[in-house]
């Protein structure tokens, strides 16, 4: 077979050299669109579930929220394992799928076991998926560096500002913020005050929430006119808060502010970020999305970020703490050094040792054409450009030097041998035909002796 195969490529060069030109075109054109990234992306195909019910104890949250959903998930097709992790106010499911599984049927299928399984969950508490990131999907860290601003405020702009904004950046799975303070109307209620009007906590909350409330009217018009009522009643303000009426004494309405003390303030904090022990800072993580080009998002998210800039306050910027678009080029960077190095040491080696330059360029060209086809394996198989990979092709380098080495010298070998058969057989023959050139003629013509 392998003889066939180079009488074959010997007899019909053209086409070798097409076949191997147009794999070295489409190598290039691979390297191009490969999905480049720092580290390989070596975590479980899973899909998380988070439910958020504040204020209840981790052994409550296990008993009505993360054994229900633990228990309803298990049945999934493809599923190898779920695990459940209850905190405070907060439950984590984590559906481990088998690898080969898509991770957006996976998603779906959760979906719809949770529209089953939220009827066991108690009132008010709503299920949802966790963004479709892997482990290794933080790509990017940045802060709000705002001197003179106070944590509130940062909090507010980075959650209704530069979340949104750095949200649309394709690739772009979740903006997790961070740090500071989420501002929040908070009524702390005086349980004296309750008893000695008579009401209750539930009391107070129906009436703040029934207050808080917008209504539609009808359609009516007038003069031609048409005119749409209705009613406005969002709360706006603490004072707002204080004057809700929560019931009447002796035609004297009993308000919050008199129960109660009402005031803007941050939600309870379970952690705080420190910046370099510089003090608290409020920013964001980038999570890129299952299977993206990871340099590529961070360009679109660094280029997002000039325009977002554009509209923060006078003496906000940002400041970028982690970024792996640099361990991403030192990687690139490092396999082309490596390539342009054993191209030299092997070139150097082969003329030396074979003292023919054309063997040395025949051995040269092997390299980046099979540097170019492994990408398109790489890209064929799904495997992004990373270490790893980058790693592998570097060290695989050598096996192709030597492989190239090992037929040169020993088609050589071969030649030598067959050229010294050659030189041989016509040395045998040379001394023959000599001989019987110098024979008597007596001998050539016997029939003339006497």
């Amino acid at each position: 077979m392998i003889e066939q195969l180079i009488r074959f490529s010997l007899r019909n060069r053209f086409v070798v050299l097409l076949i191997a030109g147009g794999l070295f075109g489409w190598g290039i054109y691979s390297v191009k669109t490969s999905k480049i990234d720092a580290i390989p992306d070596l975590s479980e195909n899973q899909v998380i579930v988070f439910t958020e019910w504040m204020g209840r104890s981790p052994q409550l949250i296990e008993d009505q929220i993360t054994y229900p959903l633990v228990t309803n998930l298990q049945g999934l097709p493809q599923v190898k394992y779920v695990r459940g992790t209850s905190m405070f106010g907060m439950s984590f499911v984590y559906v481990i799928f088998n690898d080969d599984t898509d991770v957006y049927w996976a998603r779906e299928r959760v979906l719809e076991r949770l529209n089953y399984a939220s009827r066991l969950l108690p009132g008010g508490v709503s299920p949802t998926l966790g963004p479709d990131g892997t482990g290794v999907g933080h790509i990017l860290w940045y802060t709000l560096d705002a001197p003179g601003m106070d944590l509130g405020e940062q909090r507010a702009i980075q959650d209704w500002y530069v979340a949104f904004g750095l949200q649309n950046v394709p690739g772009v799975a979740e903006i997790a913020s961070f740090g500071g303070f989420q501002k929040q109307y908070q009524v702390t209620v005086d349980p004296n005050k309750l008893t000695y009007y008579g009401l209750s906590i539930p009391q107070v909350i129906t009436a703040i929430r029934t207050n808080n409330n917008e209504a539609g009217g009808r359609k009516f018009e007038l003069s031609g006119i048409g005119y749409i009522i209705k009613t406005t009643g969002y709360l706006g303000s603490v004072e707002q808060i204080q004057n809700i009426p929560l019931k009447t004494l002796n035609t004297v309405p009993v308000r919050v502010a008199d129960v109660a003390t009402v005031q803007m303030t941050g939600a309870t904090r379970l952690g705080i970020f420190d910046l370099n022990g510089a003090g608290e800072a409020v920013g964001g993580i980038v999570v890129m999305r299952y299977g993206e080009n990871a340099d590529e998002v961070i360009g679109h998210v660094k280029k997002k970020m000039e325009e977002v800039a554009r509209g923060l306050p006078q003496g906000v910027k940002f400041n970028i703490v982690y970024d792996r678009s640099g361990l991403i080029q030192e990687s690139v960077n490092s396999i082309q050094h490596t390539l342009m190095e054993e191209m030299i040491v092997v070139s150097l080696v082969v003329i030396l040792f074979l003292l023919h330059w054309r063997s040395a360029i025949s051995i040269i060209i092997q390299i980046p054409i099979t540097i170019a086809t492994s990408f398109i394996l790489l890209n064929a198989f799904d495997i992004s450009s990373n270490i790893m990979s980058l790693t592998g092709i570097a060290l695989a380098i050598g096996v192709i030097v030597d492989n190239g080495i090992i037929m040169a010298e020993n088609a050589y070998k071969n030649l030598a041998v067959r050229q010294a058969e050659l030189t041989a057989e016509s040395r045998k023959v040379g001394p023959q035909e000599k001989t019987s050139e110098n024979k008597p003629e007596s001998t050539l013509h016997p029939q003339t002796q006497p």
